[in-house]
């Protein structure tokens, strides 16, 4: 009936020590399990954590985005290239239906891709950079000639240099992300990006594909940039790719004569090259509202690879000014969007590759319509969704995939802080205590 001297301090503090368990965050059942007394209060909270799960949540003003550049693409291929498949194939719908094909296999991908937790790309980096170097240097040995470059394998199918440039960003992700402690020192940062990007930059010089090259050093810069790498470094990494880019040009005179075409073209319009001077014409003959879809002219006289590097200009003679707007807006979405979800990503991994693969994506198309009319010189790089080619499209859709994965698990992530946060307050209340307000106001921002 009476207890001894000291057994009350004894169970005073291990009540203590449960109640300070209660109030530390609850990373899992196994911790509900180990605060709670008995069974049916943790299997009630199984059954609330199962209700407030909800369904799966995708960033569909994205998926819009994309789908309804997928559609224009689709449509603007098949006019623009209906005429060159009679002419080489006998069939008006054959390139159409091989972009069709390639759609097909990429939406696969990006749907794979975005059902996956995104940090299993930690695993896979190192052997797919490997992989795409491995191609690259197959390009160089195959030695398949088209368009004058080697650029291809398997007769055209596979076009590596385009796979670069996802390999590269989901690879600097993962590496600037493990290295976030000694960025700022030159032999643990600097150093080691250059040689990274000078490989794959150089073997993609070789055969040779400057569009890639400049797309690589510019994404290159930009991720060192946004993981914290100081003013002076990348300034000294902004020169040296200004020293290449010079050193490329004087291996390379038909980089050399695109520059100084560009730079008559600014001048006057009527001195540029012939590709710039026929994408203009176009976009005089589309007007405000276009000659209607199938209806341009100048895809089958001047204009060069008009469902490729030149689809810009046949949107715009074919949809007009107003057409074109809507195609820089749905790029302008997507940037929104992307940028969004990696602003909200869970942890840097996914910041670095969120805004990574979005401004990819982005500066591609923005070079691609600048080039075409004549605010860049010409590189020859495609527009992303539009633009024919397998390689392009594939790569470009596993990169939403991988936005969509990154978005996914971050509000997985927040939904199961909060409904932790949660827990732990209603541990509080079985214990009799007040609950906390603040952590309340807490877990309901994290839903």
């Amino acid at each position: 009936m009476f207890r001894k001297m000291g057994e009350r301090t004894t169970v005073d503090s291990s009540a203590r020590a449960n109640r300070q368990r209660a109030e530390r965050p609850v990373r899992g059942l196994v911790d509900l399990f180990a605060v709670q007394t008995d069974a049916r209060p943790a299997f009630e909270s199984q059954v609330l954590t199962r209700r407030k799960a909800g369904p799966v949540r995708v960033d569909l003003l994205l998926i819009l985005s994309v789908a309804t550049l997928i559609i224009i693409g689709l449509v603007m291929v098949y006019s623009a290239s209906y005429d060159f498949s009679y002419r080489e194939y006998d069939d008006p719908s054959w390139m159409f239906m091989r972009q069709v094909l390639f759609l097909g296999v990429g939406l696969i991908v990006a749907t794979g891709l975005a059902l996956i937790d995104f940090h299993h790309l930690k695993r896979a980096a190192i052997p797919m950079i490997l992989i795409t170097l491995a191609a690259l240097v197959g390009v160089l040995i195959t030695d398949e000639i088209r368009h004058g470059a080697t650029r291809t394998l398997l007769e055209g199918s596979i076009q590596p240099s385009e796979l670069a440039k996802l390999v590269v960003i989901i690879y600097l992700a993962v590496w600037l992300e493990a290295k976030r402690d000694s960025i700022g020192s030159v032999s643990f940062g600097l150093i080691p990006l250059g040689i990274i990007l000078g490989t794959v930059s150089g073997l993609i010089a070789l055969q040779p594909d400057f569009s890639a090259v400049i797309t690589i050093l510019i994404m290159g810069g930009l991720m060192f940039f946004m993981a914290g790498g100081e003013p002076r470094q990348i300034i000294i990494l902004l020169l040296l790719i200004i020293l290449v880019g010079l050193i490329v040009l004087q291996f390379y005179p038909v980089g050399m004569d695109r520059i100084l075409l560009f730079i008559a073209g600014l001048i006057d319009p009527t001195q540029g090259s012939d590709q710039v001077k026929a994408s203009l014409e176009s976009f005089l003959r589309g007007g405000w509202f276009g000659v209607g879809i199938g209806n341009a002219q100048t895809k089958y006289l001047d204009l060069p690879v008009p469902f490729t590097d030149s689809i810009f200009a046949v949107v715009g003679e074919e949809t007009g000014v107003i057409g074109s707007v809507a195609l820089v807006a749905l790029y302008s979405l997507l940037l929104w969007r992307g940028m969004t979800i990696a602003r909200q990503a869970s942890d840097k991994m996914g910041t670095l590759l969120a805004a990574g693969l979005t401004l990819w994506i982005c500066i591609e198309a923005f070079i691609n319509m600048a080039m075409m009319v004549n605010l860049l010189p010409i590189v020859g790089n495609a527009l992303p969704y539009i633009s024919l080619g397998g390689s392009s499209l594939n790569v470009s859709l596993a990169a939403i995939g991988i936005l969509l994965s990154i978005s996914r698990f971050s509000h997985k992530q927040k939904e199961e802080s909060g409904r932790q946060t949660h827990a732990a307050v209603n541990l509080r209340r079985r214990d009799g205590r007040r609950s906390v307000s603040g952590s309340n106001r807490l877990a309901k921002t994290g839903d």
